[in-house]
């Protein structure tokens, strides 16, 4: 593998590591306006349905963290083909 190439899959992994710390961010940030909104709302409280958002983006969330930061070791052709040419 050449420089280039390199740099290209480290730029790819910086992109997707910085894509999921915006995407923590904003995660707390509109969750955070959604409990609010629940807690302000008049009347009694005995329903919290900001559950159902944080639990289906927190998954979306974790799928992303996994992407950014083992992904690309994990689902590596690469390393497949290493894994194969090494039974031998």
């Amino acid at each position: 593998m050449n420089n280039e190439q390199r740099d290209e899959e480290l730029w790819q992994i910086a992109k997707a590591r910085a894509g999921f710390k915006w995407g923590v961010f904003s995660y707390f940030v509109v969750n955070t306006f959604l409990v609010g909104i629940w807690f302000f709302s008049p009347g009694d409280h005995p329903y919290f349905w900001p559950i159902w958002p944080i639990l289906g983006w927190g998954v979306g969330l974790a799928f992303q963290y996994f992407h950014a930061y083992h992904g690309s070791k994990f689902l590596s052709a690469a390393n497949e083909y290493e894994k194969l040419k090494n039974r031998k």
